[in-house]
């Protein structure tokens, strides 16, 4: 059974079924999903039916696609409705967006400020005393509590169990107006599920975003006021707001397949201002999806076209709806008929490419409105391959940046490694790419889209098309030098807080590991890294005893406390040190590493 057949299960109902269970039930959670994992599965319409044996059938009945109560999964067996399966099941499922219960239960601070709106958002002008309600701080202590349980025992020993007390605390944020940790509970919980899963498209980095995420929005939320509280309670929606007109012309298509389970391709525009817009299709599904989304069909307003279409071409919108992201609505009002597009060389999408790659990248890492979601917009020649640990990646000038460029999804599915690999043939080839910015030292990027070598009026989206060998030169690729880098050892802090997430608190906690690492930071001149660092080990190894020799329970709040600190600091100081690489220290990125506020 593979879990994209199974329906997406609410939160709530996965943490209600896996509650009920006996201790001694909850013990053989995690084997009972892994032999569920192994028996047939039918879909017939919004029912989904298991064969747990021969004689007994579970059922999960979705109707709108999502299992949204604990009664719609019933079992044959004759333990049911307290039998094991049942939350097995809902445990292998997706995990479902919460929005039953969207609207936030009444807090004090609604009743106290007229400014909040039902949905727990913030409206243009907030009260500049206004600091979260008892319930809300309740809601998000139990999220850093259940996170922080998760951290401590890492994606190898994050079961089912702890994952369901994760969801819980997830839907109560959610039902508190807390929509922001919520997402972030529900990300880590995917995170955990492809770790635990090999799952091809688990990346390492990814859940150790969503865990920073998650404990610093519950850890800074009791001390937020005014507008840092409405940032961090976060919006249940995004809202559409009316955009007037539009003349959008199609840049590029690329494919979506995330861990959680969602497939399907985002298309690019831009006006003639050169602001981007984006027309996306993504849905439950899984690599089949993503691969056939370039020629599936979107409609914006009167107008029908596929991605791989409105790539190439141009849209007329008018009564146009676009939420902050960039996303166009597809609503009632909006009209648009198809238009001409335009070539990157010519105008308006030439000017996208006329903007320094420095200001391109500050702008990127900002993170702020307009930031394009990390897009890069280069004139590159192509210099060949460099070797990586993680493989080839190509070797390319960007007026005189040695840049390097990887492939944006590693999934054997999307035709991204088999491009890169006939690029490489085209060394010495002068090409206009769109790019993903790759925080790091070094200036790197993940290629999105290119010119075709064989011509510059055509346009390839890489994770979508495929190049021909008999279009790109004959010439062999040969191996680049790329320049030495001169790398503070900030991985001595970043592999440990990466090695926290994949093994829990008790790989830290060896004696002597990681001995020296301290001293050779400080050295460097990284005394901060250094004293995070020496925090993180000694609260990974602090275990009191009580008066009678026996181990008391792990101080989880300071372990959790210090991962998080060392974590935020990993990622400020190689956004410095990125800023630093593509020359953007002086457009308001800071690249002092020292003086990262923790």
């Amino acid at each position: 059974m593979s879990p994209d057949l199974l329906p997406p299960v609410a939160p709530a109902v996965t943490a209600e079924l896996v509650e009920a269970l006996s201790p001694r039930l909850r013990k053989r959670l995690d084997a009972g999903i892994a032999k569920l994992a192994a028996r047939p599965v039918v879909r017939e319409g919004d029912t989904v039916r298991i064969a747990v044996d021969d004689d007994t059938d579970l059922e999960l009945h979705a109707p709108g696609g999502t299992v949204t109560d604990a009664d719609a999964i019933r079992c044959g067996c004759l333990l049911a409705p307290d039998c094991l399966h049942r939350a097995a099941a809902a445990s292998a499922a997706p995990v479902a967006d919460d929005t039953a219960d969207a609207s936030p239960a009444p807090s004090q601070s609604s009743q106290n400020s007229q400014k909040e709106t039902a949905e727990g958002e913030e409206s243009s002008q907030p009260s500049a005393v206004e600091t979260a309600a008892p319930d809300r701080l309740a809601a998000a202590r139990a999220v850093f509590e259940a996170a922080a349980a998760v951290l401590a025992a890492g994606t190898d020993g994050s079961g089912a169990v702890l994952q369901a007390e994760l969801l819980r605390a997830a839907h109560s944020a959610r039902l508190a107006g807390l929509p922001r940790a919520a997402a972030s509970a529900v990300s880590v919980v995917t995170g955990v599920r492809a770790a635990r899963s090999a799952d091809p498209a688990y990346r390492l980095p990814d859940l150790v975003d969503a865990l920073r995420s998650v404990l610093g929005v519950a850890h800074r939320l009791p001390f937020a006021t005014g507008r840092d509280l409405a940032e961090l309670r976060g919006s249940v929606r995004q809202p559409y707001t009316p955009d007037g007109s539009l003349r959008l012309y199609g840049l590029f298509s690329e494919p979506i397949l995330t861990a959680s389970g969602y497939a399907g391709a985002v298309t690019w525009t831009a006006d003639t201002e050169g602001r981007l817009y984006t027309v996306s299709d993504v849905a439950p599904g899984g690599p089949g999806r993503a691969t056939g989304a370039a020629d599936r069909a979107v409609r914006i307003g009167d107008a029908s076209l596929t991605h791989r279409e409105l790539s190439r071409a141009g849209l007329a919108v008018s009564g146009a709806t676009v939420s902050p992201t960039g996303r166009l609505g597809a609503g009632a009002g909006v009209r648009a008929v198809r238009a001409v597009g335009a070539a990157w060389s010519e105008a308006p999408l030439d000017r996208l490419w006329t903007v320094p790659a420095a200001e391109q990248v500050a702008r990127a890492l900002s993170g702020g409105p307009g930031d394009g979601h990390g897009l890069l917009f280069l004139d590159v020649t192509l210099a060949g391959t460099v070797r990586e640990a993680t493989g080839d990646c190509l070797l390319a000038d960007c007026d005189g940046l040695a840049l390097r460029l990887a492939m944006a999804h590693d999934d054997p599915a999307l035709p991204y490694r088999d491009n890169l690999r006939l690029l490489a043939a085209a060394r010495g080839k002068r090409l206009r790419i769109v790019a993903r910015l790759a925080p790091g030292p070094v200036p790197r990027a993940l290629l999105l889209a290119a010119e075709h070598p064989a011509g510059a009026d055509a346009r390839v989206d890489l994770g979508l098309d495929r190049l021909q060998r008999a279009d790109l030169p004959a010439a062999a690729a040969s191996p680049a030098s790329a320049p030495p880098v001169d790398e503070a050892p900030l991985h001595l802090l970043g592999r440990r807080v990466q090695q926290t997430v994949s093994g829990g608190r008790r790989v830290l906690s060896f004696p002597g590991g990681g001995a020296g690492d301290g001293g050779r930071l400080r050295r460097v001149g990284l005394a901060t890294a250094a004293d995070l660092l020496d925090e993180l080990q000694a609260a990974a190894a602090d275990r009191s005893r009580d008066a009678f020799g026996r181990l008391l329970p792990a101080d989880a709040d300071r372990f959790a406390r210090a991962w998080l600190a060392s974590a935020v600091y990993t990622a400020e100081v190689e956004r410095a040190l990125c800023a630093a690489a593509w020359g953007a220290s002086g457009q308001g990125v800071t690249t002092s590493p020292e003086g990262v506020r923790i």
